[in-house]
């Protein structure tokens, strides 16, 4: 299952509070327009990103590092994201 979760990037942000649960990451994509458009924001100022979450889990839960991933186990990684953007 997916999840969008509110993530501000901080090392020392152990857990991260699970914003909604998506069955696809199609449907989290579009929860994630949603939220930027009801934020006024972009994507990257909306500190909010999607997940793979391993157990389940419902909005509001607090995840670590331990139970979520970028990927689902399989899911094709676009090309853009396989590569690091430093050397």
């Amino acid at each position: 299952m997916y999840a969008l979760i509110y993530d501000r990037f901080e090392p020392a942000e152990v857990e991260k509070e699970v914003i909604s649960v998506h069955k696809t990451r199609k449907t989290a994509e579009k929860a994630l327009k949603e939220r930027q458009d009801k934020l006024g924001r972009r994507v990257w100022e909306c500190n909010t990103r999607i997940v793979w979450v391993y157990d389940r889990v419902n909005a509001g839960d607090k995840l670590t590092g331990k139970s979520f991933d970028t990927w689902a186990p399989g899911e094709e990684i676009p090309m853009g994201d396989r590569v690091p953007d430093g050397d």
